[in-house]
């Protein structure tokens, strides 16, 4: 008798990108509604979105941007305020722009996506 997929990683994984990714086999090709063992395992999706380029790249986009956020506000400020509370408000600084450059990379990867799906559909037509 054969043996059924398990629907887990094989341990087989390749070079893509500079990045590996880890194979998987499927049980049956379609998703199952109930939690089987072919249902959607969301805790892999999450690491394979992580082990993603895009994920790395705006990993480093918002730490470039929290860096120079903190460096652009300093810690050398004579304003009256206590330490504590300029440093918490650097933080909070970091925090803005690094979300801002997030936003705007991710803003930039979906106009190429959208630019190469309409001139996929052109290109078709």
């Amino acid at each position: 008798m054969a043996k059924k997929p398990s629907g887990k990683t094989s341990g087989k994984s390749t070079k893509k990108g500079g990045t590996s990714v880890a194979r998987t086999s499927s049980a049956g090709g379609g998703r199952s509604s109930g939690g089987g063992a072919g249902g959607f395992d969301a805790s892999e999706a999450f690491i394979k979105l992580l082990q993603s380029p895009l994920a790395a790249e705006l990993v480093a986009v918002a730490a470039t941007a929290a860096l120079a956020a903190l460096a652009e506000h300093g810690f050398t400020s004579s304003s009256g305020n206590g330490r504590g509370k300029r440093a918490g408000k650097a933080v909070k600084e970091a925090g803005k722009a690094a979300a801002a450059a997030v936003g705007r990379r991710l803003g930039t990867e979906l106009d190429e996506i959208r630019k190469a799906a309409t001139a996929k559909d052109g290109a078709a037509a």
